[in-house]
């Protein structure tokens, strides 16, 4: 063991914004241990005890009560609540890309090991996280003052690269292994309690070359969970009796990821590589890899705590701790609890490879499980860590993956051969390591361009050559300059828990004067290097994968990758084929350079506010309200950013009569889409972005950036409204990718268990499957037919909220009213959404097998109705709900994933559909039956009853503090609190105090109010009880492996015809 020193060296300053008000320093221990402390003066104590705030005129939060039915339209398959915004896949053609490794719970190989926090990862095919209603817990603390979180962070500079060949995963296993309690703290439980008591959360992810470990708190309790954290790095133990449920977890982790597409690929690379490569490794990890292993003799737990005594030396760890406190303070305490990590590992671990990764001129073809047509192509770089000051792979991610004119993309959309493209260097340690960096390109390919993959190959290598020839632009580089700096000087603040894991990634990465700035930092203009990485994409140096549902079947020579068993194929690519594409004859006159992008500001002065009287409260007021529009207006006070967010809903009666009036109005907004796209485009990359999505009936269109040009965005967005006139050719691309979207619906379980509740609880639901029928038939002629009804009488609500003037405000409301209203609609015929009441009684059931006949994981969602979110009694509802949450959901992850290991994924949590408030759990597992997950959570519900009355008075009063702190926690960023205000008018309650008087219920409760709502609405002996349990049964349930054991004590009603289900119910009231 290192000795404790009480001495700790300073680091040089921290380069940072000018508006970041917090105070930087790294310290030194003599271990070899390197930390940044960071104090927030917003989060110090006042002699009185609140929370100091330098603006007191800060914004209070508001509800975050998320609503289901808009909750899930940044998915991949876009099945969002009202089923309405289907747009395919995630196909922008972002410059920083991650490549298309994005993988659930282990993005670009990086293995996230969620340890309570409420959301999941998702991959870019799909978001998993419903984020219903989710609440990431929050800090304690009982005044009203706006409330932030303290935050810590640990990356160790080693990764799963260092898995022996007979231990694959076991990086990865030590990560899990380490929350397993220690010497000082053996309750294997006890740091994650500590964490969920005092408002908190945990997590961790395993990368390649590095492992972190962060969580966040209460900020009065940083120092005692600093403690339980410290204790990961000095005397873990590891228990042997833990390691057969960690390593059924981790089991269970990989299991969730098997239908991943972006995983099987990255695997398939894997698998593929030279076998002496570092890449030729299998890092997530699973029961063959580890505990058959174990059965063989392999002893795990001495490989483990090998690797844990070799690399676990304070010289690889980088901590990052923000916090209330003073510097000095946050440096005694760093000094006293991470001084006794064992001193060593002082030279960087690092990787040298020479010679190809994968076997030259091979084309491989792999059969995915979603339907799309992805062409991946990808060149191994030299390792760029040391260039992050000039970025050159950055310029020419810029150049390749653009969308306006000129572009390959643009070209490739006018040819009818691609739909999407993203070019760039991924985050992830595949995509960034010593060993090298790899450049990325992904085009989504249409049907047609399926056959023409040599041509869309041959047009990306004639680009490549047009910038040969071009040669590297000093312009190019100063726009990307310019928006770096523009991005660093206004940065918005993350998340405490985000921020800290970035900055003690970025140690490992920049020097320490940079670690926040190196991110933003374009300083040094290298056209000789920019030229170097351009003559390394030629197809001698280029991985060629196509990606199809049906592109393996009927082919001979099939190959089996063994972990994922993915099917893929080899071909070799004719040389005369390697040769035209490495010296293109010609280059397709479309191509050329981008122009400069006039969305580029230059004026970042800040609207002041004048005198603020903290008697009125700073909420949004109206602006206009006419029988057309109102607008909603808020002047920002808070962040004092020259950032402003424009959205705006269109009500269209038209756009939800029928199926077909919905299928039409979704083709309708992807064509708009479509033919903005290279003015978007270049809006988005100068930091102004937007977005059109449909909610019903609703047309919701979003403006928000920074807010120079934002009007001349609108302005470009209105005239195209006005003058659209769609073509037969694109309308058969827009045709093709929502076929594609609605047949990938439910593909993943944990969707379609939200999706079978859905349908069940509203009244409007059009099912995709009608969808798909309907947009079959569908001709261009029916769409213009469509076009005028849909804008017949429409009402349109706006909120303009951040650097903008009333009369900018106005203004750019009036130019999208000019271009979409055009006759009143009046209140009477704007139709309200309802939900059905379910009926009291048995459980009602929903059965359903998985949608993908390879997916093996089982789902049971488990909803209990509570009643309308209206008036002042739902206030004290909510908050008796979030309090019930609060307390539950640790118990629950720890009952039935940690000790029981029903599988990776279980949460529980508020849910709002269309107001209607209810409660819900969830289990998805790859081993066990829906029966069987039915039974145990019912028997986890049995135990709540005594769980509440157990508790202590100090702990309820633990669990308050901490909800409360939640609610008033300081929005981070300017779009997180127009987004909170939107919400409000959104769904027409414009309370926009609604989380202040909360926080105010939930101060009065009493533990006998949590368990008079828990005997009412949840527990089995309640005759009010309305519960609705809905079962996805994976394909595993039909091999005999799973548990099908079921619950024979519950009596439940089959649900078999939705529709004479649903006519035999009563509707809620409508809002």
């Amino acid at each position: 063991m290192g000795v404790i020193t009480n001495v700790a060296q300073d680091g040089p300053d921290v380069i940072k914004a000018p508006s970041d008000k917090r105070i930087y320093q790294v310290v030194h221990l003599q271990n070899g241990l390197s930390a940044l402390l960071i104090h927030d003066p917003q989060m110090a104590a006042k002699p009185d005890g609140l929370v100091h705030s330098e603006d007191e005129s800060g914004e209070e939060d508001d509800e975050e009560y998320d609503d289901e039915e808009d909750d899930e339209d940044d998915d991949d398959e876009d099945e969002d609540d009202d089923e309405e915004d289907v747009n395919g896949e995630d196909q922008s053609g972002s410059d920083d890309t991650d490549g298309g490794t994005n993988c659930d719970n282990c993005r670009n190989g990086v293995h996230s090991h969620d340890h309570h926090h409420h959301e999941e990862d998702g991959d870019d095919e799909e978001d998993e996280s419903e984020d219903e209603g989710t609440r990431v817990a929050g800090a304690g603390k009982s005044g009203m003052a706006p409330t932030k979180k303290a935050a810590g962070a640990m990356s160790v500079g080693m990764g799963s690269f260092l898995d022996p060949p007979d231990a694959q995963g076991l990086a990865h296993f030590l990560e899990h292994m380490l929350f397993m309690g220690s010497s000082r703290f053996p309750d294997e439980n006890e740091y994650d309690n500590f964490l969920s008591k005092h408002g908190g959360g945990s997590n961790a992810f395993t990368d390649m070359e590095y492992t972190c470990y962060h969580f966040d708190v209460n900020r009065k309790f940083l120092k005692p969970a600093l403690e339980r954290f410290s204790q990961f790095f000095i005397s873990p133990l590891a228990k042997a009796e833990a390691m057969d449920r960690e390593i059924q977890a981790i089991d269970s982790e990989f299991n969730q990821v098997l239908q991943s597409d972006s995983c099987r690929l990255l695997q398939l690379m894997c698998h593929t590589a030279d076998k002496k490569h570092p890449f030729h490794t299998f890092s997530w990890g699973n029961k063959k890899s580890l505990g058959d292993q174990m059965m063989k003799g392999v002893d795990m737990r001495g490989k483990m705590l090998e690797l844990y005594k070799k690399h676990y030396l304070a010289g690889r760890m980088k901590l990052c701790i923000l916090g209330g406190e003073s510097l000095e303070t946050m440096k005694d305490w760093v000094v006293e609890l991470f001084g006794e990590v064992q001193a060593g590992g002082n030279d960087k671990l690092s990787v040298t490879w020479q010679g190809p990764i994968w076997e030259k001129g091979k084309f491989y073809r792999v059969e995915s499980v979603k339907d799309q047509h992805l062409l991946s192509l990808i060149w191994p770089l030299p390792c760029l860590e040391s260039a992050y000051l000039k970025k050159p792979q950055d310029y020419i991610s810029h150049l390749v993956g653009h969308e306006g004119a000129g572009s390959l993309l643009s070209l490739l959309k006018d040819k009818g051969w691609a739909t999407a493209l993203s070019a760039g260097v991924g985050e992830g340690g595949y995509e960034r390591s010593t060993v090298g960096y790899m450049f990325n390109v992904n085009i989504y390919l249409t049907v047609v361009g399926l056959d023409k993959v040599e041509d869309v190959v041959g047009l990306l290598y004639q680009y490549i050559k047009m910038l040969r020839n071009v040669g590297p632009q000093e312009w190019v580089f100063k726009e990307l300059q310019s928006m770096g700096m523009m991005e660093f000087k206004f940065a918005e603040e993350e998340s405490a828990d985000n921020y800290v894991v970035r900055l003690a990634s970025n140690m490992h990465l920049y020097s320490e004067d940079h670690i926040i700035y190196g991110d933003y930092a374009f300083e040094e203009w290298d056209p000789k290097h920019v030229n170097e990485l351009l003559a390394l994409i030629t197809p001698d140096n280029m991985r060629l994968d196509l990606v199809s549902k049906q592109c393996v079947k009927g082919s001979a020579n099939v190959l089996i990758e063994p972990w994922f068993e993915v099917p893929y194929t080899v071909e070799d690519i004719p040389e005369s084929l390697l040769k035209t594409w490495a010296d293109p004859p010609s280059v397709d006159p479309a191509l050329r350079m981008p122009v400069a992008n006039e969305f580029i500001p230059h004026d970042f002065s800040i609207i002041s506010p004048g005198v603020v009287s903290s008697e009125i409260p700073d909420v949004p007021r109206i602006l206009v309200d006419t029988p057309l529009l109102k607008v909603w207006y808020k002047l920002d006070k808070t962040f004092k950013a020259p950032r402003a967010n424009t959205y705006f809903a269109v009500t269209c009666p038209a756009a939800a009569e029928s199926v077909k009036s919905s299928v039409l109005t979704q083709v309708y907004v992807k064509l708009l889409e479509d033919a903005l796209n290279e003015t978007l485009y270049l809006a988005n990359v100068a930091k102004l972005e937007s977005s059109m999505s449909l909610g019903g009936d609703r047309l919701e269109l979003k403006l928000f950036g920074f807010n120079e040009k934002l009007a001349v965005l609108a302005r470009k967005i209105a005239e195209l409204y006005q003058s659209f006139v769609p073509s037969e050719d694109r309308f058969q691309r827009i045709k093709e990718d929502l076929e594609r979207a609605y047949r990938n619906t439910n593909m993943k379980p944990l969707k379609h268990s939200a999706y079978l509740r859905h349908q069940i609880l509203k009244e409007r639901f059009f099912h995709a499957d009608d969808k798909l029928e309907c947009l079959l038939t569908l001709s261009l002629q029916d769409l213009k037919d469509f076009i005028p009804k849909l804008f017949e009488r429409t009402y349109m609500e706006g909120f303009c909220h951040g650097n903008l003037t009333e009369a900018e405000a106005i203004n750019i409301a009036n130019i999208f009213r000019s271009a979409l209203v055009k006759q009143e609609l009046p209140a009477s015929l704007r139709v309200k959404e309802r939900v059905y009441k379910l009926p009291t009684g048995p459980c009602r059931l929903v059965k359903s097998n998985v949608k993908n006949k390879s997916e093996d994981n089982s789902v049971v969602e488990m909803y209990f109705q509570v009643g309308q979110d209206v008036g002042e009694p739902s206030v004290r509802t909510r908050a008796i709900i979030d309090i019930f949450e609060e307390i539950i959901y640790e118990p629950c992850f720890n009952q039935l994933r940690t000790k029981e290991q029903l599988g990776y994924s279980v949460d529980c949590g508020a849910r709002v559909t269309h107001r209607i408030m209810g409660f819900c759990f969830r289990v998805q597992s790859s081993k066990y039956s829906p029966p069987h997950l039915q039974e145990r959570i019912n028997a986890f519900i049995a135990s709540v009853h005594n769980l509440l009355a157990d508790m202590s008075d100090e702990e309820f009063l633990n669990y308050k503090e901490a909800l409360i702190a939640d609610k008033l926690e300081r929005d981070h960023t300017l779009i997180e609190e127009t987004d909170r205000h939107w919400e409000q008018i959104w769904e027409q309650r414009y309370s926009f105090e609604a989380r202040k008087q909360e926080a105010l219920e939930v101060q009065k409760l009493q533990k006998s109010d949590v368990l008079d709502w828990f005997s009412e609405y949840i527990s089995s002996g309640s005759p009010g009880r309305r519960k609705l349990s809905i079962h996805i049964w994976g394909n595993n349930t039909a091999t005999g492996l799973a548990d099908l054991k079921g619950d024979a004590t519950e009596e439940t009603v089959a649900i078999d015809n939705f529709a004479a289900f649903k006519n035999r119910l009563e509707l809620f009231p409508p809002l």
